[in-house]
This record gives structure tokens, C-alpha cells and sequence, in this order.
């Protein structure tokens, strides 16, 4: 077990790999490490200083509609994102999230795949397809209603969960809105205190230099602020469908328990 520990922190190489490895080699890691060259499962390893920013990002949703799953794996090309093994070990994985919802990271590579754990799945695709490929993260999602939205061929992926029952389409038109606009906080009240007053403080000063006098200042800034919550808050955003209605229009008297988005 040592030497397999060595001989996979050495290439990157996954532990049934390393051991049949090794046994080819006759216990000589070295050896066994150009066995593994030779066969392309640690060419990959040598690239483990590029960084794996494209891939793609994954969403579901269970059948009851309350639970919703998000997950991104990177790959170091849009090239390789777009292979079939990557889309299909991508979506193996995100099907293990949805049976196992394992607690972390750590815990979703160790879950047993087809052929050895998830890490050695990636490990050994990494090897074929000779890039970096990584699990960056993934979360889970409850509510009474959750609903999942893919973007750009996964380039960017919303979860979002109200707190009503039965409203999954309309969670659907708020992850819309959410993977479109990018919003920063869902409320107002979420704003850090001094986040407002350095924003205050910023049209305060270009006020002065427009030579605005000070009894309206006060005002203008007010409009300033609440135009600012329109872009950064998303129960105040536009509807993206409706320019003449804010999200919160469309939400009546359902509210927005949480959202998510990962974007590549």
C-alpha cells in the first residue's frame, strides 16, 4: 500500500492502476511509473500546474420537485468540456450527488463508480484525454418548491427554492432570471451596511464635482441607492420577460428561500 501511495503521488495515477503497475514492474516504482507513462494514465499528471477553468456545470432535480442538485467539473479546454466521456462521467456524477448526496468533496471522489472510486474515474479519463480534470464543487438544494436552470450548454447553471409548495414553475422564471442577471444578494436587507455607505459615498462625490447643491444631494442619492438595489438585489431586478414588472411583482406572495449559481 505504501509504494501505491507513492508510486500514485508520483503520477496521478488511480490505485488499481498503481497496482497493476507495480506488479507488472516487479515492486520497482520507478519502472512501474513508466508503465504508466506508456499507457498515457499519468501524461495528464505532468499538466497538474495548468489551470482547469472551462468544463461544465450540471443541474437536476428530483422528481418531487423539492430538492435540486448543482455541480461543476472543470477541464483545462472547451474542446475536451464538450467530449463525450467528460459530459457522460459529469453526468454519472451528478446522478451519485442525487443518490448519495455525500457531505463534501472528499466524500463524493471516494463513492465506489464503475471502474474504482470517482477519483480514479477522473484520474484515469484525465490520463486518456491527457488535461487536468477536476470536481470544483456542488451543492444541494431544498425547499417545498426548487427548480434548476442550464444556460449556454452549461456555462451557467441556477437552483432556486421558494417557500410554497406546488411552484416550480415559477422557480423555474426566477433561475432564469438568476443565471441571466447574476444577481449579488436577493434583498435589500442582505447589503452590508458599509457596502451602501461606500456606494453613498461615491455619488456623494460626484455630486460635489457637478457642484449639486447640498440640500438635494440627500435625495438624489436616495434615487441613486435604490436604482443600485435594482441592479445588485434580485427581488428587485427587472423581470427579464417583463421590463414593466420587478421580480418581486411576479412573486406575489410566494418568497425566494435561496438561490444558487455557478457560472464557467
Amino acid at each position: 500500500m505504501e509504494k501505491i501511495k507513492q508510486l500514485r503521488e508520483k503520477t496521478g495515477a488511480g490505485i488499481v492502476d498503481c497496482k497493476k503497475a507495480l506488479e507488472e514492474a516487479d515492486q520497482d516504482i520507478d519502472q512501474a511509473a513508466e508503465i504508466l507513462r506508456k499507457k498515457g494514465i499519468a501524461k495528464a499528471y505532468k499538466r497538474t500546474g495548468n489551470e482547469a477553468t472551462e468544463g461544465v456545470i450540471k443541474v437536476a432535480v428530483n422528481e418531487k420537485g423539492n430538492i435540486g442538485y448543482i455541480l461543476e467539473i472543470n477541464s483545462e479546454t472547451d474542446f475536451v468540456a464538450k467530449n463525450e466521456n467528460f459530459q457522460n462521467l459529469s453526468e454519472k456524477i451528478l446522478n451519485l450527488i442525487k443518490e448519495k448526496e455525500p457531505s463534501g468533496k472528499e466524500e463524493l471522489e471516494s463513492l465506489a463508480g464503475e471502474k474504482g472510486t470517482i477519483r480514479e474515474e477522473l484520474d484515469n479519463l484525465s490520463g486518456v484525454i491527457g488535461e487536468k480534470l477536476k470536481i470544483n464543487k456542488f451543492e444541494v438544494l431544498k425547499g417545498p418548491s426548487v427548480a434548476a436552470y442550464s444556460h449556454l450548454g452549461g456555462k451557467i447553471g441556477s437552483l432556486v427554492s421558494l417557500n410554497k409548495e406546488g411552484e416550480q414553475e415559477l422557480a423555474l422564471e426566477i433561475a432564469m432570471q438568476v443565471a441571466a442577471t447574476n444577481p449579488k444578494y436577493l434583498s435589500p436587507e442582505e447589503i452590508p451596511a458599509e457596502e451602501i455607505e461606500k456606494e453613498k459615498e461615491v455619488y456623494r462625490q460626484e455630486l460635489k464635482d457637478q457642484g449639486k447643491p447640498e440640500e438635494i444631494m440627500e435625495k438624489i442619492i436616495e434615487g441613486k441607492i435604490a436604482k443600485y438595489y435594482e441592479e445588485v438585489c434580485l427581488i428587485k431586478q427587472e423581470y427579464i420577460k417583463d421590463d414593466k414588472k420587478k421580480v418581486e411583482d411576479i412573486l406575489g406572495d410566494v418568497e425566494i428561500e435561496k438561490y444558487i449559481r455557478y457560472s464557467l
